[in-house]
């Protein structure tokens, strides 16, 4: 049992996750080149090693000839004197096998042949960080800052380096050696000096991997994050929808007092982001879509995939954003051309009023429409006489008009307009007590018992007649 080289074996499949029949094959393979250096060929040469004790056995394949004169070819041919010195039974045109010694090799045989074993297992470990990685593509991992290699920086993957390029780094962000960071791989491809792994921090792909590795509802499938627009350094928007719908998807991503989303945006430097909830209708999607700004209507056309919203006069600088950037986010969101207008400008905007998404049948009106050309009035009454129409009119008194409500003429003076008849010459008594005197009216004031003066709240009495009220004595007087 080779001891030794079994260890080797061992340490090299635990460290480089390299198995150990490729490396049973690497050191086949190095024998046979060693054979080939030394001998000159190695057609006829054969290598056989135990799996399990990691014993080798090289030999060469000769054919036997009756003399040593007759060998041409010391490879391949072995006279019958020396066959009979390995094998007794051996006679003339049998195959038989020669072992070789490995330790009759040269030096540069030998070197040859570690060189043989080493290229073997550099190429293993390349395609075994290659498939390692090839399998995260697409995923976030953590990697440390480097170093900077001009504009670009040199992340170390761990078993790999990744390469951060300029265009996929985030304006402004600035990142030291040694630093930690998440990154998203967005392509691993294979070189003859080993995996090159391009990552990103701009793709929107990595905000929807830190929301599935920070959010467990999003992981397990019961919140999904139906769509996602970006824009690196920035804002980000998040439509999430929920499975279940006893859990709030948008609760969830936020998590207990931003817990969960802080997380995220701590990761991300500082970037804003916005979780809306998503809907099947266009127009719920889009005004979601277009918060916090408040929408006044949404006009969507699923065909053409535009849509028009109106707005209230001072909201809309804020479905805008700065620059443009809510309604451009919103629009990568949901998938639509959307158009933003205010109501001052809707109204002579054609696309922006519900009037003009209203199908009239021919032959059918609205109350407000002309019944015909002349411009009649459904509502209006049949035309009583060539001068105009009876509006609940009453009939013609005379001709000098319609009689509406009025009293008959008293006289030739005019109409008498609930006036009270005229007691005098001087005019007319409108509710007012009778004169005492000629000095004036007595105004509110009780009728005079005598000439001394008046008496207050006093029962009248028959001074002639003697009566008395019954409250009062029997002598009749107070």
């Amino acid at each position: 049992m080779n001891k030794e080289l079994m260890e080797a074996l061992d340490i090299l499949e635990k460290e480089k996750e390299i198995s150990k029949e490729t490396l049973f094959e690497a050191i086949e393979n190095s024998l046979l080149t060693a054979c080939k250096n030394h001998f000159g060929k190695a057609d006829n040469v054969k290598v056989e090693i135990e799996r399990e004790t990691c014993d080798f056995l090289v030999y060469a394949e000769k054919e036997v000839v009756e003399t040593a004169d007759d060998v041409t070819d010391k490879c391949v041919q072995i006279s019958l004197e020396d066959a009979r010195e390995l094998s007794k039974k051996a006679s003339v045109g049998d195959i038989l096998n020669v072992e070789i010694k490995s330790k009759e090799f040269g030096r540069i045989a030998t070197q040859n042949a570690k060189n043989v074993i080493l290229q073997k297992i550099r190429e293993e470990e390349r395609s075994v960080i290659y498939n390692q990685y090839y399998e995260k593509e697409k995923d976030v991992v953590t990697g440390v800052v480097q170093r900077y290699m001009g504009k670009n920086i040199s992340i170390n993957l761990g078993k790999a380096d990744a390469v951060l390029n300029e265009s996929e780094m985030v304006k402004g962000e600035v990142f030291r050696p040694t630093e930690r960071i998440k990154v998203y791989i967005l392509e691993v491809k294979s070189t003859p000096k080993g995996p090159r792994i391009n990552v990103s921090r701009t793709h929107p792909e990595l905000v929807k991997r830190l929301f599935e590795s920070e959010v467990t509802e999003i992981k397990d499938g019961t919140v999904e994050i139906k769509s996602i627009a970006r824009e690196a350094g920035s804002r980000t928007k998040i439509a999430v929808w929920s499975n279940n719908p006893n859990v709030d998807a948008v609760g969830a991503c936020v998590g207990m007092n931003g817990a969960r989303v802080n997380a995220i945006v701590e990761e991300l430097r500082g970037e804003k982001i916005d979780i809306v909830n998503w809907d099947e209708n266009p127009g719920q999607l889009i005004q979601n879509a277009l918060s916090p700004a408040k929408i006044v209507a949404v006009f969507a056309d699923p065909d053409e995939k535009t849509a028009k919203v109106v707005v209230p006069d001072y909201q809309l600088s804020l479905a805008i954003g700065k620059e443009g950037q809510n309604a451009r986010l919103a629009a990568r969101l949901t998938g639509y051309k959307i158009d933003i207008k205010s109501e001052t400008q809707a109204k002579d905007a054609p696309g922006f009023r519900y009037e003009d998404y209203l199908d009239y049948e021919e032959g059918e009106y609205d109350e407000d429409e002309e019944d015909s050309e002349s411009g009649y009035d459904i509502d209006e009454p049949e035309e009583d006489s060539e001068s105009g129409y009876d509006i609940d009119e009453p009939e013609e008194d005379s001709e000098g008009g319609y009689d509406i409500d009025e009293p008959e003429a008293d006289s030739e003076g005019g109409y008498d307009i609930d006036e009270p008849e005229a007691d005098s010459e001087d005019g007319y008594d409108e509710d007012q007590p009778e004169t005492d005197s000629e000095g004036g009216y007595d105004e509110d004031q009780p009728e005079t018992d005598s000439e001394d003066g008046y008496d207050e709240d006093e029962p009248e009495t028959d001074r002639k007649a003697g009566c008395e009220p019954e409250e009062y004595g029997e002598s009749g007087e107070e």
